[in-house]
């Protein structure tokens, strides 16, 4: 895939919150808030700037999906290259739309990549340790990055439709307070890429889970609902003040020549990540 103009000039445009990244056809996304703290990285991969082919193209980072893994290993080589942070630093976990979060630190870098993965049934990763690349990946779902600027620590969660019910955004936030002393009041956190409301199409069931300012009736049985308002409803609830998360508003779905959509694509299509680390001195 190559980089047009009118792609760059979308997402300038309409990433409110995020700056854009280019290196050479490589794309990716941060957040605008974080971008002055130097001892983080962070960033947000779109589907430019790999090696992937057909409905994989062209950044695929999902090993598990049926892409040839020699490829996704040399799309990670290229995005780490670009955000700056060294493949050993990173550490995944196994999702499964859950609000479980999981401390991790060094000892944990390489899960997933170089070895096995240890972290089951975990959507929230936390930390405070410098040399730690936390990862997770998404292909509709909301991505919520946590940045406790006061203690130097992390934290990054997955959260679909379950997790949001289930507050992943809040249990990340308790995590941090209950293992770092984070402030909820001087956090800041952001609301990545996702699904926009006007694509997410829910039953009576997933709806009803929800306060109605978040599901809108479509007709029938039938609902519109918001995730990413939803998850910013959940971390200001939490005590995190409105005017410290950040809300791009950038939809996956409207968008699937620059993003991979589950609703758009089905299982025909890889996924991104989103990443969020602490700087370690050898970077």
């Amino acid at each position: 895939m190559r980089v047009r103009n009118m792609d760059i000039k979308w997402i300038s445009e309409g990433g409110e919150g995020m700056t854009l990244h280019r290196k050479y056809d490589l794309l990716y996304l941060s957040v605008k808030a974080f971008d002055n703290l130097e001892w983080l990285a962070n960033g947000f991969s779109t589907r430019f700037g790999g090696v992937s082919r057909g409905y994989f193209s062209s950044m695929n980072l999902d090993l598990h999906c049926g892409d040839d893994p020699e490829n996704v290993r040399e799309n990670y080589g290229r995005i780490a290259s670009a955000i700056g942070f060294p493949l050993t630093s990173m550490v995944f976990s196994k999702q499964t739309h859950t609000a479980n979060v999981r401390r991790v630190g060094r000892k944990d870098c390489g899960a997933g990549f170089f070895r096995a993965n240890h972290l089951s049934d975990v959507d929230g990763l936390i930390t405070n340790e410098p040399g730690v690349t936390l990862v997770i990946f998404t292909a509709d779902c909301t991505p919520l990055y946590f940045v406790d600027p006061e203690h130097h620590a992390v934290g990054l969660s997955h959260s679909g439709w379950r997790g949001t019910a289930a507050k992943i955004g809040r249990a990340t936030i308790e995590a941090m307070q209950r293992e770092f002393g984070s402030d909820p009041s001087k956090m800041l956190a952001a609301i990545g890429p996702s699904i926009c409301r006007n694509c997410y199409e829910v039953g009576e069931e997933v709806a009803k889970q929800f306060p109605n300012c978040y599901a809108t009736p479509k007709g029938g049985d039938k609902y519109l609902l918001d995730l990413m308002g939803a998850n910013q409803g959940v971390i200001a609830d939490a005590g995190v003040p409105m005017k410290n998360i950040s809300m791009p508003n950038l939809c996956t779905c409207c968008n699937p020549d620059l993003f991979y959509s589950h609703r758009a694509g089905g299982k025909k299509r890889g996924e991104m990540a989103a990443f969020l680390g602490i700087r370690g001195e050898d970077w």
